[in-house]
């Protein structure tokens, strides 16, 4: 979201390191991943965008996702698509990308260049999702939302393929293309009928992630999209059907789920899922990670042998090397 607040607490600043440090090594028979989003809004984010990228590729990850909003305020133009396609490209890691409302949502808003909203998610989908596996130098194949919506026999929906879903064990994961500015409701027909139908995909695929993960061999799930649904502009109620079903999947897996999320641009990890009686659900965790005017990336370690089996680093990345510049 470009107007999103930038906001970030003091003490998540004070607790981050900045690049250059050393490191850390995942725990054996664990793995790390890295989180980043809302970035790079401008050309001097975008330099330090590709230094932490780059600083990335020595780190001991399994793969990255950026969770949307590749853009700020420049057109919603192919070539910007492509540009951070390539970018992505260059990830020595596994690389995962679910769109956010900068790139498409929010194109109607735009003095210059394509702002037709579905058209633009047409083209992402094109550029970003036009097979089963990760970008980067190194893939990783994922399932992916092909099947038209509600079913195939009854394709009164596009296909989503930019829903993704893959195992690293003993955690599965999760992509949904949940846009902030409200997810492209309210603001006509066609818009509206865009937004039901990928409610619709999204409904599908978290239900099938969460019945994927209630095997024993899965000990916790990771569901990642752009929206802080808890952030709503002018249209009511737009995010309550996700954020029930988010409940119900704690319910019925009872154990970790981790929910990812940008949008606000303020890093930290809560609780702020509740039940019926105002209590936070204990198995429900909230990870947003930064966003502009900061650049940086959130170290998710997942370590089997601890009973908190997620911890989480912070990183802002603030060096450039010269060649960058």
């Amino acid at each position: 979201m470009r107007c999103a607040s930038w906001r970030t607490s003091l003490a998540a600043l004070a607790a981050a390191a900045l690049a250059g440090g050393c490191a850390t090594h995942p725990p054996p028979q664990g793995f790390t991943f890295a989180v980043m989003g809302d970035t790079p809004y401008s050309a001097a984010e975008e330099r330090r965008f590709e230094a932490m990228l780059a600083s990335l590729d020595g780190e001991p990850l399994a793969f990255v996702v950026h969770v949307g909003d590749i853009k700020g305020g420049e057109p919603c133009s192919d070539e910007l698509y492509l540009r951070r396609r390539a970018q992505f490209d260059r990830s020595a890691h596994p690389f995962f990308y679910t769109p956010g409302d900068n790139e498409w949502t929010d194109c109607r808003g735009m003095k210059r260049g394509p702002r037709d909203p579905i058209e633009r998610l047409a083209r992402l989908r094109e550029i970003f999702f036009a097979d089963d596996e990760s970008l980067g130098r190194r893939r990783l194949s994922a399932d992916s939302q092909r099947a038209c919506v509600p079913s195939p026999a009854e394709c009164g929906c596009n296909a989503h393929p930019e829903n993704r879903a893959w195992t690293i064990a003993p955690v599965r994961f999760a992509t949904l293309n949940l846009s902030g500015t409200d997810n492209n409701q309210g603001h006509d027909a066609a818009n509206d009928r865009e937004a039901r139908c990928r409610n619709e995909a999204n409904r599908q695929w978290l239900d099938r992630a969460v019945a994927a993960s209630a095997s024993p061999d899965v000990r916790a799930l990771v569901v990642m999209v752009q929206a802080n649904p808890w952030w709503i502009l002018r249209t009511p109620h737009v995010f309550d059907g996700f954020i029930a079903q988010m409940k119900a999947a704690a319910a019925r897996l009872r154990k970790p789920l981790l929910f990812v999320h940008g949008d606000t641009h303020m890093y930290r990890v809560d609780m702020p899922f509740e039940d019926d009686t105002g209590t936070p659900i204990a198995n429900l965790t909230r990870l947003e990670t930064y966003g502009s005017p900061f650049v940086g990336w959130v170290r998710v370690t997942v370590d089997p042998s601890k009973s908190d089996l997620f911890t989480f680093e912070p990183t802002l990345f603030a060096v450039v090397p010269r060649s960058l510049r």
